[in-house]
């Protein structure tokens, strides 16, 4: 018996449209990527490339 009364609760919600649901959703728009942000990842490049040339130096000497 609680079975029909956990059916008969969720009854009317299972009725609702999937669409009427996601009707307000709008998907986000993501920002231009700014002159700093492209500063930093560059510096970030250079340095894995840098860290990367250590280790090949490091692992070429044994």
């Amino acid at each position: 018996m609680r079975i029909f009364s956990v059916l008969a609760a969720l009854g009317p919600s299972l009725t609702v449209q999937p669409q009427a649901l996601a009707a307000g959703v709008q998907r986000p728009i993501p920002n231009p990527q700014t002159a700093t942000a492209e500063m930093w990842f560059f510096a970030a490049s250079v340095g894995l490339l840098l860290a990367l040339a250590a280790v090949h130096w490091l692992v070429a000497r044994r």
